[in-house]
């Protein structure tokens, strides 16, 4: 019965990610600058813009393809504003092993499900600490990069524990480029 369960599960992972990259498509998205965040309540499709973030979407596609994200938590959620996660020691402090990225500003209002590269007080200090915007926080526009859309699952985003810490804080289960998932 084991051999049977462990091969059932295998079979049942490897259906799913056929039919993530294949909705990806469906929708008309570019599986390679898609990405899927799996979360507690279920899974968040974000569409990349190298369009207009070229240099955020391939460090970003380069952390997911490493694995950085899975189990990363919320560290940083503010009701009506934004969750922010990224960061490895949890503390909002951390980041990659690769270098900062320069600022890539661009003309994507930061409004509801918009996807923005946090930073400390410099400009061309982002790294690996992102946000998903709860609702508009325009007064962001111009000052940080905006690098992807949530087009689905922004239920999930609004149901991530609040709080700076959370008291229960929320966690990234698995980030993958729907490419991958082929």
């Amino acid at each position: 019965m084991p051999v049977f369960r462990s091969v059932f599960q295998i079979v049942l992972a490897t259906a799913a990610i056929i039919i993530s990259s294949q909705s990806a498509q469906a929708q008309g998205l570019d599986p390679e600058n898609t990405l899927h965040l799996q979360l507690k309540c279920g899974k968040v499709v974000i569409k990349l813009r190298p369009d207009v973030a070229p240099k955020h979407v391939t460090q970003i596609k380069a952390l997911t393809r490493r694995g950085f994200y899975d189990g990363i938590i919320f560290h940083r959620v503010i009701e009506g504003f934004m969750a922010q996660t990224g960061d490895p020691t949890g503390t909002g402090t951390g980041g990659s092993d690769l270098p900062d990225i320069p600022a890539e500003f661009n003309n994507v209002a930061f409004h509801r499900g918009v996807v923005g590269m946090a930073r400390s007080s410099s400009p061309n200090s982002a790294n690996s600490q992102f946000f998903i915007m709860f609702k508009e926080g325009r007064f962001l526009d111009g000052k940080y990069t905006a690098w992807g859309q949530v087009i689905s699952g922004m239920t999930c985003v609004d149901k991530i524990n609040k709080g700076e810490p959370p008291a229960n804080p929320d966690k990234i289960i698995k980030m993958q480029v729907a490419a991958d998932a082929q």
